[in-house]
């Protein structure tokens, strides 16, 4: 497993916590394993990266049945939902903290306190005609518009938290889901996805952007 081998890379840096995006109690349980794990400083970071996508690709109508749809949601908004609502007192802790945010008027940062929602271009309304050929994928276009507004309601509901609330596109990855013919490796989406964590501020909160920081339209 390649995270395993990375633990032996980098001993005493990672730290593999089970959860179970679907499981109330397993959430919970992670909750306070990172809590023990990070002490009193807080969490500056949380990533929502985990989702799945139902039935196979294409995923037409015709193919689409209510389970797909209702496993997509669970996994892909509902679980992002549970995380950030049970990760926020350790987000608004770190949140608290003197950082150099405070004296620079911006306080949102993902060196401070943020949660990250990863997201997709074909969960834009607006470029749906452009995406929609390649692939129908019903279920899963759906559940991220929905994690969209969820990041929308975040990013409100906590900005006087300072805590920072954006959805990203990663690009079209080479990945089990993205499959073989993707024009990105996993490396190039990761740099991108860090040089743009790196560069947010409050003006980013609530906003779909790419992994370019492009700003997308819903």
């Amino acid at each position: 497993m390649a995270l395993r081998d990375l633990i032996t890379q980098y001993p005493g840096k990672i730290t593999i916590i089970k959860l179970d995006m679907s499981d109330e109690d397993s959430i919970s349980a992670a909750v306070q394993a990172v809590g023990e794990r990070i002490g009193a400083g807080g969490l500056n970071l949380l990533i929502n990266n985990a989702a799945i996508s139902k039935p196979a690709l294409p995923a037409p109508l015709s193919a689409t049945e209510k389970k797909d749809m209702m496993e997509v949601y669970e996994t892909n908004v509902v679980g992002p939902f549970l995380i950030a609502k049970m990760f926020l007192p350790l987000l608004q802790t770190a949140a608290e903290m003197d950082s150099p945010e405070k004296d620079e008027g911006d306080k949102m940062s993902c060196r401070r306190s943020a949660i990250i929602n990863i997201s997709t271009n074909v969960s834009s309304m607006e470029k749906l005609p452009e995406t929609f050929p390649i692939a129908q994928m019903y279920p899963y276009r759906a559940s991220k518009a929905a994690l969209n507004m969820l990041t929308r309601c975040e990013a409100e509901d906590f900005k006087n938290y300072n805590i920072l609330v954006t959805a990203i596109h990663p690009g079209w990855v080479r990945t089990e889901m993205g499959g073989d013919k993707a024009p990105m490796t996993t490396q190039e989406s990761a740099h991108g996805l860090l040089n743009v964590m790196s560069s947010l501020s409050s003006k980013d909160s609530g906003m779909l952007l790419d992994w370019q920081g492009t700003r997308i339209p819903w």
